[in-house]
């Protein structure tokens, strides 16, 4: 049983991949939960939890951010590729460790979401768009305190493509000393 149970989770890692084009169709809110609550059991230095996880699936709110990222990269594309969940990681930046706590949870979101049958992609430019004025309006709209850092968002959906085969894993990838 442990040995099959190693391989499952070797191979989730192993076989998992970023998506970037998504159906419309919403995902469940039982696969919602189950990846949320994998994220709140991530890593984090001293066990202090300094990241906070924010679903979004409202359409208007996730083109809102959308727009907000685009800029960020003085483009007009939708970065979120019409996924119809965003989750939003943010980080405590009073702790040392809330980069890395933040993406040790990105990490455990996308695993999660494969796990449940969800494609996923890790999307970036997150702290810009939570530096801004419109940002920092969020976070206070939701509670959240303004000086809180953008990790990341995990856009979450179905895939509306081919599933990406892996790509070589690069020579002297390890280093044994």
């Amino acid at each position: 049983m442990e040995d099959r149970r190693q391989e499952e989770v070797l191979q989730a890692i192993k076989s998992r991949r970023s998506i970037r084009k998504y159906r419309k169709e919403q995902i469940t809110e039982e696969q919602l939960n189950a990846i949320l609550e994998a994220g709140t059991y991530a890593p984090t230095g001293m066990g202090m939890q300094s990241p906070v996880i924010v679903a979004i699936q409202k359409p208007e709110l996730i083109e809102k951010l959308s727009k907000m990222n685009a800029a960020v990269m003085g483009s007009s594309s939708d970065p979120f590729y019409g996924a119809p969940t965003v989750l939003v990681v943010l980080a405590d930046p009073e702790r040392r460790t809330y980069v890395e706590d933040g993406s040790l949870v990105m990490g455990a979101l996308l695993l999660a979401a494969h796990a449940v049958g969800v494609d996923s992609c890790w999307i970036h430019r997150a702290k810009e768009e939570f530096e801004s004025e419109e940002g920092k309006a969020l976070l206070r709209e939701w509670g959240i305190p303004e000086n809180y850092v953008g990790i990341g968002h995990c856009i979450l959906g179905y895939r509306d493509c081919e599933y990406p085969d892996p790509k070589p894993r690069k020579e002297n990838y390890i280093v044994r000393v």
